[in-house]
């Protein structure tokens, strides 16, 4: 019964990793790069010079692996504000990687998010400016070089990638917390892992869901025969 809620499509043969970032711009950009020409005149005075914030974004875990896998593409499936994406961009750099990082994310947050802490996210007409906070925060890091947002869906996003040929050295999976959301994403996203990649992800021990991403990740874990190491916070698994 569980095979019909696998992912079976087959993705394109692998682009080079040194071609991703254009394969991505003339997919999405048209060629030319989001950060041309930004801010655009009707957010610029809407925005933080840098505010970036999130949960987790600073673990060890992430200069664990990236020591470790020494990646050229990686793709993180939740990306909010940057905290995480851009704190990958310096690692790589410190490490001389010549790596593309690419975030998946709709960038509309969820219903509320802007209370308390994040009432400095701004609307207009009921467009929230997620996007062009994070782009912000990247151009104020020093990190459009190396990141790049993809802003759909997780599910339409990673289906994309795979059937570009995108396969990434290292995913992160920090997306929604919930069972179907996190099982969704896992099984998509490490359909373009390359072998001998690494998938990891945040809030292995969160309680959303009834352990949502904790089911998830474990149950694809032995339906695959793969092993779940922890590192923090995180859930780690080594194709």
């Amino acid at each position: 019964m569980i095979n019909e809620f696998r992912v079976t499509t087959r993705c394109a043969g692998r682009v080079p990793p040194e071609a991703v970032r254009q394969t991505v711009l003339d997919r999405v950009y048209d060629g030319t790069s989001p950060f041309q020409g930004f801010p655009p005149p009707h957010v610029s005075g809407l925005l933080h010079e840098k505010t970036i914030r999130g949960w987790g974004s600073y673990g060890a875990v992430f200069a664990n692996l990236i020591r470790k896998v020494r990646p050229r593409v990686i793709v993180e499936v939740g990306t909010f504000l940057g905290a995480s994406s851009i704190h990958m961009a310096e690692l790589t750099r410190r490490l001389g990687l010549d790596a593309v990082i690419l975030c998946v994310d709709d960038f509309r947050g969820w219903p509320g998010f802007r209370g308390g802490k994040f009432g400095f996210v701004k609307y207009v007409n009921g467009d929230v400016m997620l996007l062009y906070q994070f782009m912000q925060n990247t151009v104020s890091s020093n990190a459009t070089g190396s990141v790049l947002p993809v802003p759909f869906s997780s599910g339409s996003a990673l289906q994309k990638l795979c059937e570009w040929g995108v396969q990434a050295d290292l995913i992160e999976v920090d997306a929604g917390h919930d069972f179907n959301s996190a099982w969704a994403d896992v099984n998509r996203a490490y359909r373009i892992l390359r072998p001998g990649g690494v998938i990891f992800g945040h809030d292995y021990f969160t309680v959303a869901d009834n352990r949502g991403v904790w089911r998830a990740v474990n149950l694809f874990a032995k339906l695959n025969r793969l092993q779940v190491r922890t590192d923090g916070q995180h859930w780690v698994i080594d194709s």
